[in-house]
């Protein structure tokens, strides 16, 4: 993607020329799901999967052929400060363990033949410490976000995932300037860290939300100043998703702190996305309620990867199977009601 005159303008004009979700896609849906062998509103949510899908994608039957996680990993500055009982070196290790498919998300792809891209985001370049700088200059962070629009071709349902050491610190701390409260509303327990941990990381997103309070009236400030290069690339990746109507899976605590950005810029911007599940990491409940997202699943799950958008694959794939392929009242000859 060219980026052209100042560094935003280009996803700003995205954003105003997002494509509507498809009312007579959905309608189609509803009245084939009405003639199935099972009484209506009987599969619950699966039902209200195929609706979403057939809206995102406007077209019926939806189609779930090409699912692909994107994971975008990043490294990032504020790990300087003490957030993360891991050192960042883990990322890169972890990109590796990807590629050698030894990580948790490769066997949930595995097991519903979903697709897994992994995109290292300049890994030995780690973003600025967002207690004493911004993350990244505008044009870097707008370069990043155009990066993650090219990751997602050739799919037609995706889930954008990430890795990164000290992540939940920026995410933390976009969610702390879209939101306000304080700090440790939005600070959690990340990779693990102990009492003495949360501590600096409560501390670090209160002294970053601070130093940068006067510019944070810009979602796209927020994301460039606090966030990360992977959540820029997730933002991306879920606005091109609208624009080219592919369906998106949110993950978990950080993937959906890209998607706050974007629905801090539009409350429309996250209308073909679903949450995949709730995180366990405490405040994802609370930023899905402002999303006006419900989860798929609650399973505990903390890992990030992409993983329990991976997971939900599954579920998306049987909601629109049980819709395509069930059987009529009339093909099988099973009376309806009366």
């Amino acid at each position: 993607m060219t980026i052209s005159g100042q560094p935003f303008d280009d996803f700003r004009n995205l954003l105003a020329a997002m494509p509507q979700a498809s009312a007579q896609a959905v309608a189609a849906v509803r009245a084939h799901d009405a003639q199935l062998t099972k009484p209506p509103g009987a599969l619950g949510r699966l039902e209200e999967i195929v609706e979403w899908l057939a809206a995102a994608q406007a077209k019926v039957p939806p189609t779930v052929e090409r699912p692909t996680v994107v994971v975008f990993a990043g490294n990032h500055g504020v790990t300087a400060q003490g957030v993360s009982p891991y050192p960042r070196e883990v990322t890169k290790q972890m990109v590796a363990n990807f590629g050698a498919g030894g990580a948790a998300v490769n066997q949930i792809c595995a097991t519903y033949g979903a697709g897994l891209k992994v995109f290292e985001m300049a890994l030995d370049i780690p973003t600025k410490d967002i207690t004493e700088d911004a993350a990244m200059t505008e044009a870097e962070c707008a370069a990043t976000m155009a990066f993650g629009m090219e990751a997602i071709a050739g799919a037609d349902l995706i889930a954008p995932g990430e890795m990164g050491i000290g992540n939940t610190t920026p995410a933390a701390a976009v969610y702390f300037a879209l939101y306000g409260g304080k700090a440790a509303d939005w600070v959690g327990r990340g990779t693990g860290v102990d009492d003495d941990g949360l501590k600096r990381k409560i501390d670090a997103v209160e002294r970053a939300v601070a130093l940068h309070r006067d510019h944070l009236r810009d979602p796209l400030e927020v994301m460039r100043r606090l966030g990360g290069r992977e959540m820029a690339a997730i933002a991306g990746a879920i606005l091109v998703a609208r624009i080219e109507r592919v369906p998106v899976v949110l993950d978990g605590y950080v993937v959906c702190a890209a998607a706050a950005v974007l629905h801090a810029l539009d409350k429309s911007a996250l209308d073909h996305c679903i949450a995949g599940h709730l995180s366990a990491e405490g405040a994802h409940g609370e930023v899905l309620k402002r999303l006006g997202k419900k989860p798929l699943l609650d399973l505990g799950m903390r890992l990030g990867e992409g993983s329990g958008a991976a997971l939900s694959i599954g579920i998306i794939q049987a909601a629109l199977n049980c819709w395509r392929d069930m059987a009529t009242f009339d093909s099988a000859g099973v009376s309806d009601k009366a």
